[in-house]
């Protein structure tokens, strides 16, 4: 079973500077209306990306996370994000972060300190991508966050984005550099900008934060299932056509065979993780994109696109385009 997220107190405040109601987004989401409300409110990793897709539709505007990453303030802080602000420079903050990522939801952060530069590459756990709202809120958070914490007007050296925006100049005001596409979120830094001190360095405080998240990392590490790594490693290799057990057995470490009889002790087997990863993404890229049904056959690791319409119908009894259709009408 996959471990759920924690959904942050802040996301009432942040929906609130909005000026939407949370109700209406949390209907969008398909999620209960009193989530947000509830003490350590959790979701799955769909549900958190559906809750960031819902708020861009009810904002109307797919690229809202120039909005979202400038409105995040301290008030709005998950604990681990208070935390890294109290790092001496954002090489050891953007660590910090990669190492607890997890606690603030289904994402990733990698952290490439090079001579020159600092390179922070943002991924997801669950999906194949990241929403737009979330990618562009993460990227224009980073940096957010690093002047919120030098108090300097630092600009990257580099920004990519898997997709283009529809205001690219306005992002790039606020940036300071223009958008390049590349494979992932991603955000570049002189290695002048990643050393400059943090004036709100605070060593105590970190000391205090860190035993708790290494003990709640722990915790979600252990209860992860492998039916769970398995759907990982699928994530990562299904677009570049690899999906068998031998493929995800070489990433995982282990031998089919104990592949087998680990998931068999779930209950479960390697092709039912297989056809169920295949379902989500096939509904994740019909909810949030309008790729034919060819392309996304291709992404989903079929050699034959009517491969994919068949194994659709029988896990769904509709075709891709009614099941697009029909997740469209419910926004």
């Amino acid at each position: 079973m996959e471990h759920p997220f924690k959904l942050s107190p802040g996301w009432r405040l942040v929906l609130r500077d909005l000026g939407i109601q949370p109700a209406n987004v949390l209907r969008r989401a398909q999620l209960p209306e009193d989530l947000l409300a509830r003490v350590n409110a959790t979701v799955s990793a769909e549900s958190y990306f559906r809750l960031w897709q819902a708020v861009a539709d009810e904002l109307g505007d797919p690229d809202c996370g120039l909005r979202i990453g400038q409105l995040i303030s301290a008030e709005t802080f998950d604990p681990p994000i208070f935390a890294a602000l109290c790092s001496p420079d954002l090489n050891t903050a953007a660590v910090r972060l990669s190492r607890f990522k997890k606690l603030i939801g289904p994402l990733t952060l990698d952290v490439d300190v090079r001579s020159d530069r600092t390179v922070l590459a943002l991924g997801c756990i669950g999906a194949p991508r990241l929403p737009v709202a979330l990618g562009t809120t993460e990227v224009v958070f980073l940096i957010h966050f690093t002047r919120m914490a030098t108090r300097s007007p630092v600009q990257p050296i580099e920004v990519t984005m898997p997709e283009p925006v529809r205001n690219p100049d306005a992002y790039a005001a606020f940036l300071g550099v223009a958008m390049t596409t590349g494979p992932s979120y991603s955000v570049s830094f002189t290695e002048q900008d990643a050393r400059l001190p943090f004036l709100t360095a605070n060593a105590p405080i970190w000391g205090i934060f860190e035993p708790q998240f290494r003990q709640r990392l722990a915790e979600i590490e252990a209860t992860a299932q492998v039916a769970e790594r398995v759907r990982a490693a699928l994530l990562e290799l299904l677009p570049s056509g690899r999906s068998s057990i031998q493929d995800v057995a070489q990433i995982l470490g282990i031998s089919p065979r104990s592949l087998q009889r680990s998931l068999g002790r779930e209950s479960t087997r390697f092709q039912k993780v297989l056809n169920k990863t295949r379902e989500d993404l096939a509904r994740y890229y019909l909810r949030t994109s309008a790729l034919p049904g060819a392309e996304i056959s291709f992404l989903l690791g079929y050699d034959d696109p009517n491969s994919f319409f068949r194994a659709f119908h029988q896990w769904t009894g509709e075709t891709p385009e009614s099941v697009r259709a029909a997740l469209q009408r419910r926004g």
